[in-house]
């Protein structure tokens, strides 16, 4: 096994503010890429939060750069095209106008991926509006209320800035595999509706093997509040042996070989009678029980349970820093070239007197 990433020798120039472009670069970094952040003359805004900036920029390097100014930029586009990767985020065309464009940095080195991460694209009516993940959310449908005359459900993560994220990271990752057989680069225009809205829909109606729907859920899949005002999640769906194996932990055993369709037929009656036996136990009991019985259940963590977590922990996906603080690690083990995660938060330097230099 070599230290190494997988990415080691890749130089990637990030021209990114806020969470999208620099969750990409960061995914990039810690698999052995050199990135050197660009920032606007103020620094990037994120750095207001200091904790979020350190999670997004470790191990970078960065200087502030005015980009309007003809000799920084040159600097700026002098660099690029020494560049394996450029990634921008700037709303639609402002790239071009500053000099830094695809069409700018193609022409001193064809061999570059180029990507652009943007809320809507580079194409379409919509392509010049302001917006933040939560516009590109409702457009996607992804906070679309869960029943009808419900409200949206706005989940915890920031999901089309780490989608937007991650995807430029696959994107620019396949990239360079065709850089290096073809001596080709690319453009990438990673907008993060369209990611969203493919996760999305449309979808055909779900309907099992006897032609009926499916309707709107399984008996034993959902979430259940328990007796200590926790919840739990229960994860059955068709599968015979684990309904059987919670019908028989929580004391239901008349209805533990009730079928897969019969129980979608009684989906609403027997949710309420295991909501009322889960409501009656506390949750690490019950944990404990169905994890034992081999039924499929998680506590719902709270952030301060889940860097906690034994699994986590196992996994390495939670590390304890020197200073005894916990942060996460990057999401994927890599047996021969492991990823690696820097603690050095990039201090911002100004003007073209300290752009680094690539290796």
């Amino acid at each position: 096994m070599t230290t190494a990433g997988l990415l080691a020798g890749i130089r990637v120039l990030d021209f990114g503010i806020w969470r999208p472009v620099p969750y990409a670069t960061q995914l990039l970094a810690e698999m052995g890429a050199d990135v050197i952040k660009i920032e606007p003359p103020g620094g990037d805004p994120m750095r207001t939060f200091p904790e979020l900036f350190a999670i997004l920029n470790v191990g970078k390097r960065a200087v502030a750069i005015d980009l309007k100014d003809p000799e920084q930029r040159e600097a700026v586009r002098g660099l690029a095209a020494t560049a394996d990767v450029v990634i921008e985020g700037f709303r639609p065309g402002v790239a071009g106008r500053l000099g830094i464009g695809y069409d700018d940095v193609r022409a001193r080195n064809p061999a570059t991926v180029y990507c652009s991460v943007s809320g809507y694209g580079q194409s379409g009516p919509m392509r010049d509006l302001p917006g933040h993940d939560l516009n590109f959310q409702a457009l996607a449908g992804t906070i679309a209320p869960r029943v009808p005359g419900g409200e949206p459900v706005v989940g915890r993560p920031p999901v089309a800035d780490l989608a937007a994220g991650a995807f430029a990271a696959m994107a620019i990752s396949a990239a360079l595999v065709r850089v290096a057989r073809s001596g080709e680069g690319d453009y990438l225009d990673v907008a993060m509706a369209d990611i969203l809205a493919t996760w999305t829909g449309p979808l055909p109606e779900i309907r099992r093997a006897d032609g009926q729907p499916m309707g709107g859920g399984a008996a034993g899949y959902g979430t259940f509040r328990t007796a200590d005002d926790q919840w739990i999640a229960l994860g059955v769906l068709a599968e015979q042996p684990l309904w059987r194996a919670l019908a028989t932990t929580l004391g239901l055993a008349e209805l533990a070989e009730l079928s897969f369709a019969e129980r979608s037929d009684r989906m609403t009656e027997l949710n309420t009678q295991l909501a009322a036996v889960i409501g009656r136990a506390d949750r690490a009991s019950l944990v404990e029980r169905l994890t034992r019985a081999g039924a499929p259940v998680s506590p719902v963590r709270e952030a301060g349970e889940l860097v906690a977590d034994p699994q986590l922990l196992a996994r390495g996906v939670v590390r304890r820093t020197a200073d005894g603080a916990t942060e996460m690690t990057h999401p994927v083990h890599y047996q021969e070239h492991p990823a690696g995660r820097s603690d050095a938060v990039p201090p911002l330097r100004h003007g073209v007197a300290a752009l680094p230099a690539w290796p």
